[in-house]
């Protein structure tokens, strides 16, 4: 007798437990997914560039994978070399050869060959295009 008891009591409790089950997961399934991962920040790391510096020189940059930039005339003068990194969605760099400090340009994610108009933080604009990353070298 206690054997039926328990085995009515246990048929009872699964009977009783999967319709909570299946609500419990139709109620998951409603709920609406997860955000998607938002996408990474651009990045500068491994970027060629091409711009006319303010006197009018046409300059190639490039930042390595260590976020070192150099750059040069396109006629291959050394022009400029120092660091840069990524700040929210503007792109600083801070020269090994002048004391101006950081200088952050605005920046938005481009493909090789396109360009846009970019505005540094002292208000200069100037328009810049990607290129296919060349890595340059320091001078000996």
């Amino acid at each position: 007798m206690r054997l039926t008891i328990s085995l009515i009591a246990a048929l009872a409790v699964c009977a009783y437990s999967n319709p909570i089950l299946a609500q419990t997961a139709a109620a998951d399934s409603m709920k609406p997914a997860a955000p998607a991962a938002a996408p990474t920040a651009f990045q500068l790391n491994e970027t060629s560039w091409t711009f006319t510096g303010k006197d009018g020189v046409k300059v190639q940059e490039s930042i390595d994978a260590a976020g070192k930039f150099i750059a040069q005339s396109t006629a291959g003068k050394h022009l400029d070399h120092g660091t840069a990194v990524m700040k929210g969605d503007k792109a600083c760099f801070t020269s090994a050869m002048t004391k101006e400090g950081e200088v952050c340009w605005t920046t938005k994610p481009l493909k090789v060959g396109e360009s846009f108009d970019t505005t540094s933080d002292k208000g200069e604009k100037m328009t810049v295009t990607r290129v296919g990353y060349t890595p340059l070298s320091m001078p000996k």
